[in-house]
């Protein structure tokens, strides 16, 4: 595979399962594993230089997650999201985020909502670098920060869940044609209208960046190449 060798896991700091997982799904936001491609825990153990173990145990949180599926005596096979599912998802997390977003809109305080005036600026950031990882990184900390806001904690996690089955992979395309900045840029535009008490034109924002990263996923779902690669059996 020799794309995951740059990705480092180190033991002290962290669960070594967490790194390992973490690491995966970075490579799946950078598009170094595809749908369909089938992976076998030990060499991708071999490329993140751990045993087999922590990456047989981080895939089976990735399979919980719906990002992946056991393939008997090979490994796991990357899964793929349907339109259908794209759309089940962007519905659910519309109902979701939306009427929160007005609700924390009209609750939070202005200390509380400048307070992710930077993330919303680090994933501009990311994505005029082209730093797909930051970017996402920095999106989710910053869509689950705001929803935080609301004080519900199971709220957060749900909608966090949805984000990881939205899938993390096939941001190269939409990086390359610079239509990623224009969505990160509406995140300043959300944060602003907020801080402005406007909570239906934050709803009303909300509602157009879910519907704008649905296209932008859909898009590159179709751009990406599925042809499915097998790394070798378990």
């Amino acid at each position: 595979m020799g794309h995951l060798s740059s990705r480092s896991v180190t033991p002290v700091r962290e669960n070594l399962r967490d790194q390992v997982a973490n690491a995966l799904r970075a490579a799946l936001i950078a598009g170094e594993l595809r749908p369909g491609v089938v992976c076998s825990a030990p060499a991708l153990a071999a490329e993140l230089g751990v045993s087999a173990t922590p990456v047989r145990e981080a895939m089976l949180d990735l399979t919980r997650e719906g990002l992946v599926e056991p393939v008997r005596n090979k490994g796991f096979r990357i899964t793929e999201v349907t339109e259908r599912e794209l759309d089940e998802y962007t519905e659910i997390r519309e109902m979701i985020e939306v009427p929160t977003i007005g609700r924390v809109t009209d609750v939070a305080g202005a200390e509380q909502l400048e307070a992710l005036r930077p993330v919303a600026e680090e994933i501009v950031q990311g994505a005029r670098r082209h730093d797909l990882i930051a970017y996402l990184e920095a999106d989710r900390r910053f869509h689950l920060g705001l929803l935080g806001l609301a004080g519900n904690a199971h709220l957060v996690q749900v909608v966090s869940d949805l984000r990881k089955r939205s899938r993390l992979y096939g941001l190269t395309a939409l990086d390359a044609n610079g239509r990623l900045v224009e969505s990160a840029e509406e995140h300043i535009e959300l944060l602003d209208l907020m801080l402005a008490g406007d909570t239906e034109g934050a709803q009303a924002c909300m509602r157009r960046h879910l519907g704008k990263v649905r296209s932008l996923w859909a898009d590159s779902t179709q751009d990406a190449p599925t042809a499915g690669l097998d790394r070798g059996a378990s």
